[in-house]
């Protein structure tokens, strides 16, 4: 396995400046700590713009949003819910099927800011290794939380989602909360890299199934400027899903990065000095066999 740098992005710094290194970053965590705060200041000053929390809310007394896998246990669970439940989550639905589903998972969720903190604990101290845990735990996970709902007739998630731990916390006192945080910050730090998000966290394996359809996507657009220096590897939480879109020229695959898995964190963008990547849609993806086929028409 190769070695990746402890600083990725140091060549970005110097051409582009710390600011410029690190925009999409500073976005998503504007994005974060701006919902979240949206969400405490009816509870915590008594100014109610967003009433509820992540699961389902309604903003400005006005427009709903429903976590679509709240829904879905809430239906497994055989409680049919409301007309205003269903649209909120259709709303979500959509939107997530544009910008990409896990986006969610980096753009929105507050869990990011403790397993992002972990990974560039560990590159800092230059930890490798780990538990594998097979991808494909997550899904198993979603399934087991839909029989539990079934069985049980409750949203069994909710009782021990990290994010809505967290928010009680937030609210209440942390407590419990506290130990939450610390046990995800500890398990990504010392048990495996991207161990909670990236292999065992069920709603990222749910918005991971809507982004395989999402429009929103990251682009090696630039790929033939790449000079291997890893950095793109060293910061993706989903590292898998980049070799297809960035060394796939040989095999006829475009640039446009497919994956559902992909967060369309832009942090592949931030580190990269020589311009690879951009974000772009899945409509725009010539591949290396279609770009061969028009060159020969035009000679022709």
């Amino acid at each position: 396995m190769a070695a990746f740098p402890t600083t990725p992005g140091a060549e970005a710094v110097r051409t582009r400046g710390w600011i410029g290194a690190h925009k999409w970053l500073l976005l998503r965590r504007l994005s974060q700590l701006g919902i979240l705060a949206l969400f405490l200041t009816g509870p915590l000053f008594g100014l109610w713009i967003v009433k509820g929390n992540l699961a389902s809310s309604l903003t400005l007394d006005l427009l709903p949003l429903t976590d679509p896998f709240v829904l879905l246990q809430q239906l497994a669970a055989r409680h049919w819910p409301e007309t205003v439940a269903i649209t909120g989550a259709v709303i979500v639905l959509v939107f997530y099927l544009v910008v990409g589903g896990r986006a969610y998972c980096s753009w929105v969720c507050p869990v990011n800011i403790i397993t992002d903190a972990a990974d560039w604990l560990r590159r800092r101290l230059n930890i490798k290794g780990g538990v594998h845990v097979s991808r494909s735990a997550r899904y198993w996970l979603l399934a087991s939380i839909l029989v539990v709902s079934l069985v049980s007739g409750t949203i069994a998630w909710e009782l021990v989602n990290p994010v809505s731990v967290v928010f009680r916390g937030l609210v209440f006192g942390m407590g419990l909360g506290w130990a939450m945080v610390a046990a995800i910050f500890l398990l990504d730090f010392l048990v495996g890299r991207r161990l909670w998000c990236g292999h065992l966290c069920p709603v990222g394996a749910f918005y991971g199934l809507i982004g395989h359809a999402s429009a929103v996507r990251v682009s090696a657009a630039g790929r033939d400027n790449c000079d291997d220096c890893m950095d793109c590897f060293a910061v993706c939480p989903e590292q898998q899903v980049i070799r297809p879109a960035l060394k796939g020229a040989d095999k006829g695959l475009g640039p446009v990065i497919l994956s559902g898995q992909c967060t369309n964190c832009g942090r592949c963008i931030d580190v990269c000095a020589r311009d690879v990547f951009r974000i772009t849609t899945r409509f725009d993806n010539p591949s290396t066999s279609q770009n061969v086929s028009h060159k020969s028409e035009v000679l022709t």
